[in-house]
Parts: structure tokens; sequence; C-alpha cells
């Protein structure tokens, strides 16, 4: 049986250098913050271990934080350390919710490349043998910049780490630095912390003098490298904030691709971490795809578009420079060039929304058709029913949104408005320039026109007549 773990995820850092009021953890890579990265690795560890939970220590920023993970992760236990005083002093404040975990996992809330596996192989370490208490996760950098150093022993094994500013020449040139991750027996952790001492250029309690008080008692301290120090990266300025969201957007484009999606030049398609695809989907040039969006099978993405949190079904056409937001697009269905479909869009199987259309909160039924220059709000439009070029649902009255019923098979002619509230039932047909402000019967033809009045020779005179008066303002001058 799996031991029961803690995950102690810190996320008390004020975020000085971000120069921002939001907390750091709460900044968003890839379409999410920071801390959601960290917690979804922390939740694939402790999945199908009894008696595990994740404690999240905060501080500063709390105000927003808490309520964040009482939205995204209502299982964690939350505890506050203030003021702050050093991770070490973070982790002893949360030792009081680990309930019955046997080992206890330290990530921190700002390192959102870390993987599921490589956090395995970290809390697996400890089953490395008897006299192991403490693993660390460590990586080697080329330029180590304000990383703790790994210091190991003559025999290579790990020595002590040492803060960057607190290190020696000899010891800053050293490329193996300390992640900040770590995996600790319970009873070695609690032996230990009680024994930090903040006598250091911080003033701090560093957490990671506990791997070296364990070292002098003779226990057991592995350090893990990285498969891809990548994984280590932290966040502490908005480079570094752009260098993992760049990252993470890699690997999301990769992950594309092995599902079978075509991206052509994804060197220039923006695609969140959460986006998925159906085999043989294509995503043109300077395509943005966010949120909890999917593209289906077969379905091709247009250059320039924009997806945002939507469903695209299979064999869809989304033409370039659409805008689609909150909105399911059915199987086959053909939209744009430069549509908008926003929140709350639902195109059936088939449906055709075609160049200068807009849609809101619109369900369009299998086979409808709005192929140019209209907008259609708050309404529903049946099957296989034609909505001209330059169509509007009027529906809304300066006060309050009223909806608009238009049935299946119907013909809607050009330049039509529909003034909400107001039904036009099924087979009607709706003549060109009306405006429809009552019911339409099914099968009914409605119009509004005025009747044309056609003067003979009055087109003639006019222009005479402006010409004339033209010519007499010049001489005036």
């Amino acid at each position: 049986m799996p031991v029961p773990v803690a995950v102690v995820l810190l996320a008390a850092g004020r975020g000085v250098r971000m120069r921002s009021a939001r907390p750091k953890v709460l900044h968003e890579a890839a379409g999410k913050p920071l801390v959601d990265h960290v917690v979804a690795a922390a939740r694939a560890l402790l999945a199908g271990r009894p008696g595990s939970r994740l404690v999240v220590v905060a501080g500063a920023g709390r105000e927003e934080l808490i309520p964040h993970l009482a939205r995204t992760a209502p299982d964690a236990v939350v505890v506050v350390q203030d003021p702050p005083r050093g991770t070490g002093d973070a982790v002893r404040a949360a030792l009081a919710a680990l309930g019955d975990a046997t080992r206890v996992v330290v990530l921190a809330g700002d390192v959102p490349l870390l993987t599921a596996g490589t956090l395995a192989r970290l809390e697996g370490a400890l089953d490395a043998g008897s006299g192991t208490g403490i693993a660390v996760l460590t990586a080697h950098l080329a330029d180590a910049g304000s990383y703790g150093r790994v210091v190991r022993d003559g025999e290579g094994r790990f020595a002590r780490i040492v803060e960057a500013k607190d290190a020696s020449p000899a010891e800053r040139a050293i490329g193996e630095i300390n992640s900040g991750l770590y995996a600790f027996d319970r009873a070695v952790l609690e032996r230990q912390l009680p024994r930090l001492t903040d006598e250091n250029a911080q003033g701090e309690f560093y957490l990671t003098d506990v791997l070296g008080l364990a070292v002098e008692e003779g226990i057991g301290v592995v350090a893990i490298p990285a498969g891809d120090a990548s994984e280590v990266l932290g966040v502490n300025s908005r480079a570094e904030l752009a260098e993992v969201d760049a990252l993470l957007r890699r690997r999301a484009a990769l992950a594309a691709m092995a599902a079978g999606a075509t991206l052509v030049r994804p060197e220039t398609i923006t695609l969140d971490e959460g986006v998925t695809f159906g085999p043989d989907a294509v995503v043109e040039p300077f395509v943005t795809i966010t949120g909890a969006s999917s593209v289906g099978a077969g379905s091709r993405i247009g250059q320039g578009c924009v997806v945002a949190s939507s469903t695209i079904g299979a064999n869809v056409v989304v033409r370039p420079y659409c805008v689609i937001e909150r909105a399911v697009v059915g199987d086959g269905a053909v939209v744009g060039p430069f549509a908008r479909l926003r929140e709350g869009t639902d195109l059936g199987p088939e449906v055709h929304v075609g160049n200068f259309v807009e849609t809101k909160k619109a369900r369009l039924a299998k086979g409808a058709k709005a192929n140019h220059l209209t907008y259609l709000g708050d309404c529903s439009v049946g099957e296989r029913t034609n909505v001209g070029a330059g169509v509007i649902t009027c529906n809304y009255d300066g006060f309050g949104k009223h909806h608009t019923e238009i049935g299946a098979g119907v013909f809607v002619g050009s330049d039509v408005q529909l003034v909400a509230p107001v039904t036009v039932g099924d087979g009607a047909v709706v003549g060109a320039g009306a405006t429809i402000t009552k019911d339409v019967p099914a099968g009914a033809l409605a119009t509004s026109r005025v009747p044309q009045k056609t003067i003979e020779g009055g087109g003639a005179r006019y222009r005479e007549r402006k010409t004339a008066e033209k010519a007499a303002r010049a001489a005036v001058k």
C-alpha cells in the first residue's frame, strides 16, 4: 500500500519583483494561474493514496489566494504564515495540518513546469534505502543566478545547500542548483525544524538548512537531478513569467501534434495548456486558442482566428479571422471569414455563418444559414432557415433583452429588422426591407415596405437644378 503523503505548497511570498498588487502565484501562464499548475502536479501524486492531503501556506495576498483556492481546490487545507520569516518557518506553520501523512513533499507555488512524473521520482527517492530521509530535486543551469547552490562532497554525495546571497565565490560558480522542491520523511522533518536559526544574510529560517542538519546526524539526503532543467524554473519577474508561459505553450503544441493535429507554423500559434484536438484537425498560422477549448477531428481553424473556451465539433471549417468566445459549433458547420460568435452561441450541425455575421446567445438548428452582414442576438433559428444579408434581431429596448423565435424552413430576406419579442412561424417568408414588430404565422408572407413612387424624368430635372445651384454659389465666391 502506498504511504500517505502531505504536499505542502508554499504560496506565501510577496513577489516584489513582479511589481504587482496581485499575488505572484495568481499570475497566469498558458491560461492558468501559476499555483493551479502546481496543484495539478500535486493532485497526480496524491491520487489513490488514502490519508494524503494538500496543504497550502498562504501569506501576502491571501485575501485573493484563499478565495481562489476555495473555487479551484476546495479540499486543500490553507494555513497562514504571518509574518513571512522564510521557507523553514512556512513549513513549520504547516506541521499541524499534515494529518496522518508519513511523508511530506514541499513544493513552491511559482514552479508551473513541474511534471507529475518528476514529482513521483522525487517522492519515490525516499525508497532508495532505509537511511534515506530527504530527497531534493536539483537541476544543472548554465546561469545559476539567484538559485541556491548544491554542494557535494569529494565523492559526489550531497553535503549541503548554500543560498546565493550567502555563497562564496567558489560556491557561486557551482552549476547545480536547488529547485526548492523536497520530499521528507515526516519524522526527520519534525525533528530538524526546531533546530533552525535565522543567522544568515536574510534573517530568515531556511528550509534548506534542514538538509545540512540531517547530514550532520547521518541521515541520508539524496539529490535527484531533473531530467529537464526547465521543470524547476520559478517565476520572480515578468520576464520569467513570459519564459515559462512560452515553454508551457510549446508543450501544448507538442501535445496537440502528438494527438494527431497539424499545426501549420506552430511557433506562431498560441495554445493554452488545456486545449484538446481530435485527429486530423488543422490549425493555420497566427491562431490563438485558449481556455477549456476543444477542436474536433478533421476540423480546420483558419489563419488569425481567436477561439476562447469554446467547443468546435468534427469536420468544421472556421475560415480566417473569426472570433469565437464561449460558443459551441456543431459538426460540419462553416464559419466565417470575419465572423464573431459571442458567448451563448450554439450552432447545430451543418450551419453556415458567414462573413461579418455576429451572434450572441443564438441557437441555430441543423442546416440554418446566415451568410452575410447579420446580427443574431438572443434568438433561436430553426432547421434549414435562410437569414439574408443585413438582418438584425433588435433584442434590446434600452432596458432589457428580448427573444426572437424563428422557425424551421423560414426565408428572411435582406435588410430585415425583427423587433423582439417576436416569433416567425415555420415556413414563413419575410420580404426584404421589412420591419417585423408582430408575430408572423407559419407559412405566411410578411412585408412592410413603403409603396414605390416613380416620377418619369424626375431624376434628370433634379440633377439640372442641383447643378445650377452649385454654379451660382461658385459665381458668388
